[in-house]
């Protein structure tokens, strides 16, 4: 009767049953807070103070859905899909075929990888280039589950074992440091990369069987104009040049202020001064952007709620405590459970970076007390923490890959892209942690 398992199982049973994410996340909160003794108005007030750590992230996608819809109207977007749709022009056998598919494939993921460490703008990328291409990946007969795949796998690896731009972030600032601050001092920076390269190989196995096994068929989409081509203008060199310097602002504006919504405001702007979008159509832009985006915001705001409520039931201590009471010395099934446990906790919050801090307080001290070396500690919480980020309904590096994904209104959420890449990027990510655990 742990109230955290039964919020995130009711959660995923919703989820998987088509009702909206929104409404399973504030119903399982309000369940998990009933179960772990909270009267109904305590769970409700525990939601509601929780909705504002999510308002950040839903303006920041609404202002990019507003700037993605405006670069679409300059025509640069336009420009990039009749380019490689140019290059499948006459090649309709069979090697030539594949050959663009892997190429196209190829750049996704290096683009996606670069958008974590390189040029760290997270999922900013994806309202933009995605929605645009969705015509290249018709063409292409690619299935959208392996493209939610490719996206996911770039969103995730890359902060797990490289430490810069978001790996930084993840490795240094919060995995280091909570490991730190819970008593394994012993531990340096470049020890923790290395403690992540197994669940990573788990990451990269899963990759390659979406590519190679599960999703290599090909798969027919109607191709219909979406949301975001449904007014362009012209390709124009003025427009293109706008559009360059309004990407290269927007990239800039966000580095150095940290701020995906500073950042969009700053490229809509360049947009709107450059004359790409007239004045007395900003408001339309700008209402088309929000409604791209909108759901996306909403599922944040609401996965804020769920997770105040689920630190506030205390159930995730209580069921720490019950899993090393339980088990005796069984290091191997200690090692599994808490990989367990860390999915069921990340799954509902959605985001490795936010749990590390619950994970670290109480994997640290269970993984010594089992007698886990340093290094598979460092592995235990780091790949528990990841699990949420790769397959959770409420992440946004799934969230991401649908915004784009769904641009013309074909792809859905929880059944191709969360359950694809629970299959492909948990599974393996459990495994490959647990042999970590066990050899490092």
């Amino acid at each position: 009767m742990n109230p955290v398992v039964i919020s995130v199982c009711v959660m995923l049973a919703l989820s998987l049953m088509r009702i909206n994410v929104v409404v399973a996340l504030t119903f399982s909160a309000l369940i998990g807070g009933l179960v772990s003794g909270m009267d109904f108005k305590e769970a409700i007030t525990a939601f509601e103070s929780g909705l504002g750590g999510g308002a950040t992230i839903a303006l920041s996608y609404a202002m990019l859905g507003a700037f993605a819809v405006a670069i679409s109207r300059s025509g640069i977007t336009d420009l990039l899909a009749n380019s490689v749709i140019r290059h499948i022009h006459g090649k309709e056998n069979v090697a030539a075929s594949t050959g663009l598919k892997f190429a196209v494939l190829s750049a996704l993921i290096l683009i996606t990888m670069s958008s974590q460490n390189i040029i760290p703008v997270h999922i900013a990328f994806i309202p933009i280039l995605i929605p645009p291409l969705l015509s290249v990946f018709n063409k292409l007969k690619l299935d959208r589950r392996m493209i939610a795949c490719v996206l996911t796998f770039g969103l995730v690896t890359p902060y797990m074992v490289l430490p810069v731009g978001f790996g930084g972030i993840f490795l240094n600032n919060i995995l280091l440091k909570n490991l730190h601050e819970n008593g394994l001092n012993e531990i340096t920076a470049s020890q923790v990369p290395m403690a992540m390269l197994l669940p990573a190989l788990g990451m990269i196995l899963g990759l390659f069987t979406a590519i190679f096994f599960s999703y290599r068929n090909p798969r027919e989409y109607e191709q219909k104009t979406s949301a975001i081509d449904e007014k362009t203008n012209a390709i124009n060199k003025k427009n293109i040049y706008v559009a360059a310097f309004g990407i290269i602002a927007a990239l800039s504006v966000q580095l150095l202020t940290g701020s995906m919504i500073i950042g969009g405001l700053a490229g809509f702007m360049v947009f709107t001064f450059g004359g790409v979008i007239a004045w007395r159509e900003t408001t339309d832009v700008f209402t088309k952007g929000v409604h791209m985006m909108a759901m996306i915001g909403f599922i944040m705001i609401a996965a804020a709620g769920f997770a105040a409520v689920m630190k506030q039931t205390g159930g995730v201590e209580s069921l720490v405590q019950a899993l090393s009471t339980n088990i005796g010395d069984n290091k191997p099934l200690a090692a599994l459970l808490m990989l367990i446990v860390g999915l069921l906790v990340t799954m509902g919050i959605g985001s490795s970076f936010s749990t590390i801090p619950i994970l670290a307080t109480i994997y640290v001290p269970l993984s010594i007390a089992f007698g886990f070396s340093p290094m598979a500690t460092v592995a235990l919480v780091g790949t528990a923490a990841a699990l949420g980020d790769a397959g959770s309904p409420a992440s946004d590096s799934t969230l991401g890959p649908t915004s784009g994904l769904n641009a013309d209104g074909q792809h859905e959420h929880i059944w191709e892209t969360v359950v694809p890449t629970f299959i492909h990027y948990n599974i393996p990510l459990i495994i490959f942690g647990w042999i970590a655990a066990m050899v490092l």
